[in-house]
């Protein structure tokens, strides 16, 4: 192969923003390897506590269609996941026939003690410009978040850190409005 054909690809003239935005998935996907490696599990596994963490206890089936594995695939990962520790299957109260996925306290304390403090850094982070520069990062990040979903297609996954529908989205200030 030619050496050309291995380089990594030119952005040209992209905008210093844009490629701290390019930037920033990398170092989120270095974040959650190094989540999941604390915990000792994979990626696929960490989405599903994310998701437990997030929602509390959930069914196998709604735990497969977050994950968009199959029910097979997600007993699979529900397997891991009580092995490891990190979770395990109780009776479900409202259908005595199913049963709950259910994440281990000591579990989902070891993840928050890493994602609480990355979170606030975050969150200080924009704290610390003037309200009207914080309306003016909200907005230029809803932008590129509108532009990734026009790239990547429809899609109603259900995200574990999504506002629910009709609570409003967030002010500058970091309330619902």
């Amino acid at each position: 192969m030619r050496e050309s054909a291995q380089q990594t690809p030119s952005f040209g003239d992209a905008h210093a923003a844009t490629l701290l935005l390019r930037e920033l998935i990398d170092v989120t996907d270095d974040f959650e390897r190094a989540l999941a490696g604390e915990l000792a599990i994979n990626a696929t596994d960490l989405s599903a506590m994310e998701h437990l963490i997030a929602s509390g206890p959930l069914s196998p089936t709604a735990l497969a269609e977050r994950l968009e594995l199959s029910t097979a695939a997600v007993t699979t990962v529900i397997d891991r996941l009580e092995a490891s520790g990190h979770a395990h299957r109780a009776p479900n109260p409202e259908d005595r026939r199913g049963t709950l996925v259910v994440p281990a306290p000591a579990s989902v304390g070891r993840a928050m003690q890493r994602i609480v403090p990355m979170v606030t850094a975050v969150d200080q982070a924009i704290r610390a410009f003037p309200p009207e520069e914080q309306e003016i990062i909200v907005r230029y990040l809803g932008t590129v978040v509108e532009a990734y979903r026009g790239h990547a297609g429809d899609t109603d996954r259900v995200r574990s850190w999504k506002r629910p529908e009709g609570a409003g989205s967030p002010s500058p200030e970091g309330r619902a409005g």
